[in-house]
């Protein structure tokens, strides 16, 4: 655990986790965000004995609770002073538990039924993102020129609005210490939950909201993305200010989205409200934002790609100078 610690929260750590359904519960916790149903599920105990051990945890600040709709999901707490306790007692069980094995093995059932719905989902959907995928330049181009604008530096904390199927979740939480993502939908959410789970990424969490007003903390991220989501909005001003709320300062943020085209079927068939944007109008919301255009990058259609539609990469910085230099890990505990 990083840094020093009052002697009651650890205190009132240790009393919460000293009792073995809620190690348990830490153990269970920290390998995916859960929920009571869930819980109740692998550890065969009832809703009420469950959640009052979940609020033991949630107050001592070992587990932190989000709301999803009608649902709500815990995980092990990721920041707090005392967010690391729970971390190091886990390291130290061993594997071979009979417990925890068990557990193990009915979360990997809790799993498989949510892999189950998001496949359903998704084969409900894929067809029409498909099509739109094969409108443009190959993702392939796309993703490398991402990972170029933003370079190769550890990230502290990643935020990706609009997550969808966390595609960039998969592709740039290896580069975080901390990762959110953040969707409108709940079946694009337990799709994007699957896809991390299955790349082994225990440092990303999903939040349902709106992008307008989004659940997360503001001044806090270093990098933010947008991969998509502007052609859907019907104020990408606001959204774009929301995002910058969103970052520390001298944080970035990259939207990438379509160039102006005239491909009318993606406003009928697929709810695009924009057809693409040009340079200096996504530069002129991010000025608006308090941020500065640091690169722009067009990704066109070679001669083998005829038709395809350009995708275009925006790099903004946040203006504020940064005051505080220490990174974000070592500052949430400050």
């Amino acid at each position: 655990m990083r840094g020093h610690v009052p002697f009651d929260a650890i205190l009132a750590a240790a009393a919460a986790a000293g009792e073995a359904t809620r190690l348990r519960l830490l153990a269970l916790l920290a390998e995916a965000e859960l929920t009571v149903s869930e819980l109740v599920a692998i550890l065969g105990q009832s809703q009420p004995r469950i959640s009052r051990h979940l609020k033991l945890l949630v107050e001592a600040g070992l587990v932190e609770r989000h709301r999803e709709g009608a649902w709500v999901f815990f995980r092990i707490a990721q920041m707090g002073p005392v967010a690391g306790f729970a971390c190091d007692f886990i390291a130290r069980l061993s594997p071979s538990d009979p417990h925890l094995t068990a557990d193990r093995a009915r979360l990997a059932g809790v799993r498989q039924t949510r892999a189950d719905q998001a496949a359903r989902y998704f084969a409900a959907q894929a067809a029409n993102w498909d099509e739109v995928r094969a409108m443009h330049v190959p993702e392939e181009r796309v993703e490398a020129a991402i990972r170029k604008a933003i370079g190769a530096g550890p990230v502290h904390a990643l935020l990706d609005l609009g997550t969808g199927t966390g595609r960039m979740l998969e592709l740039l939480g290896p580069l975080a210490a901390r990762a959110v993502g953040v969707d409108q939908s709940p079946h694009m959410l337990s799709v994007a939950r699957v896809r991390i789970e299955r790349a082994g990424l225990r440092n990303v969490q999903m939040r349902q909201g709106d992008i307008y007003a989004m659940p997360v903390e503001p001044d806090f991220y270093d990098l933010a993305i947008m991969h998509q989501v502007l052609h859907y909005l019907d104020d990408p001003l606001r959204a774009i200010r929301e995002a910058a709320r969103a970052l520390r300062p001298g944080g970035r943020l990259l939207i990438v989205d379509f160039a102006p085209h005239g491909e009318e079927t993606l406003r009928a068939a697929h709810a695009h409200r924009r057809l693409g944007f040009a340079a200096g109008e996504v530069a002129g919301f991010m000025a608006a934002a308090g941020l500065d255009l640091i690169a722009k990058d067009d990704l066109a259609p070679d001669r083998c790609e005829a038709n395809k539609l350009t995708v275009s990469l925006w790099l903004g910085r946040d203006r504020r100078v940064i005051a505080d230099p220490l990174p974000l890990t070592a500052r949430e505990v400050a």
